[in-house]
């Protein structure tokens, strides 16, 4: 037993899909932070053009203040004017960082509407296991990521922001359109840069976030036997509900006999009853069974003056080839007009 609650299995596909029902999804930070970033400096540099527009459009204005008294009214519209090209400028690179969002989240797990996720629930306020979670090794390992990433991004990108800083001197010479376009220039390499190493970084966290919650969604032997049993129910259910249908198949079939017009034994394994009707243009078997279930089938024919005919080939191979309630193959015709004719025979003759 202490084998089978070992967490030896991979998940099924019911346990990731209810892990997924309760928002539980294999999520990678730093693949999103790579799509999100890599939106964001793409929406940059389309959008510096107009962006830069509206920067230069804010330093004439404010260059044209100069001289220009202050006063309540000039102040507010300053405020506003600034307030608007901020506006104009933050709201594009926004909208498209939201909308990144969203697509690193569909690029990692597809559509997910789990409103389980967002149930409260009082085990979360537990702080014993609060406590434990904050100092797991799964904290500590993601601790050590963060740290690692940290400095080696903030590393590079400060060495190259030093090379920058040494030709700020000869950049504050220039015009203000050429120092716009010496930055647009910087900050591409420098977001590229920067993209690169946390791409790198994305790769190795989308591998170990996956092992993870795989690992995390493993069952035991026992797990999984019992799944199966709930999916295709329980075998000892199962077995009665057959039984139980068989029970019901045969009493109905029992039900028949009295209305055969003969049945036909082999003598003692087997009894097949038969009934011509002539809206199906040919008789069908009406019951059927093997030893026990025989004798039954003529011992009703016996109590109900059904004749018994004695043909252990015509007997086999109706029972072998005939379903109930099927009408008789053409290959048997023959032999059971034959029968047939010797009993409405009979009939006749006790008439």
């Amino acid at each position: 037993m202490a084998d089978d609650q070992e967490k030896t299995e991979q998940p099924t596909d019911k346990k990731i899909e209810d892990a997924r029902k309760e928002g539980n999804v294999p999520k990678s930070q730093d693949a999103s932070g790579v799509i999100t970033l890599f939106i964001a400096i793409l929406s940059f540099l389309l959008l510096f053009p107009y962006m830069s527009s509206h920067m230069i459009f804010l330093f004439k204005y404010y260059f044209s203040l100069h001289g220009v008294p202050l006063d309540k009214a000039l102040m507010i519209d300053i405020a506003i004017i600034t307030i608007r090209e901020f506006l104009f400028i933050i709201m594009p690179i926004t909208i498209a960082v939201a909308v990144a969002g969203v697509i690193a989240a569909f690029a990692q797990f597809g559509f997910l509407f789990a409103p389980d996720a967002i149930v409260p629930k009082l085990s979360k306020l537990d702080p014993i296991k609060g406590t434990k979670n904050l100092f797991s090794v799964k904290k500590l390992l993601e601790g050590l990521k963060i740290t690692l990433k940290s400095f080696t991004t903030l590393g590079i990108g400060f060495l190259f922001f030093f090379f920058y800083i040494e030709e700020l001197p000869t950049v504050a010479l220039f015009g203000l359109g050429d120092q716009l376009e010496w930055l647009q220039e910087k900050a591409i390499v420098l977001s590229f840069i920067m993209l690169f190493i946390i791409f790198i970084f994305a790769i190795i966290d989308i591998i170990i976030v996956r092992k993870q919650y795989f690992d995390g969604l493993k069952m035991s032997i026992q797990e999984v036997k019992d799944e199966m049993k709930n999916l295709e129910g329980d075998p000892l259910i199962k077995a009665k509900i057959r039984q139980k249908q068989m029970e019901i198949s045969k009493n109905r079939m029992m039900s028949e006999v009295p209305d055969a017009d003969v049945v036909i034994t082999n003598p003692t394994h087997y009894a097949v009853a038969l009934k011509y009707e002539e809206l199906k243009g040919a008789p069908i078997v009406v019951a059927k069974g093997k030893d026990h279930l025989a004798q039954q089938i003529k011992k009703i024919a016996r109590e109900n003056n059904v004749q018994i005919i004695q043909n252990p080939p015509l007997a086999r191979s109706l029972y072998t080839d005939v379903e109930v309630e099927k009408t008789i193959p053409e290959a048997l015709f023959i032999a059971v007009a034959e029968v047939l004719a010797m009993v409405y025979k009979t009939n006749k003759k006790k008439t």
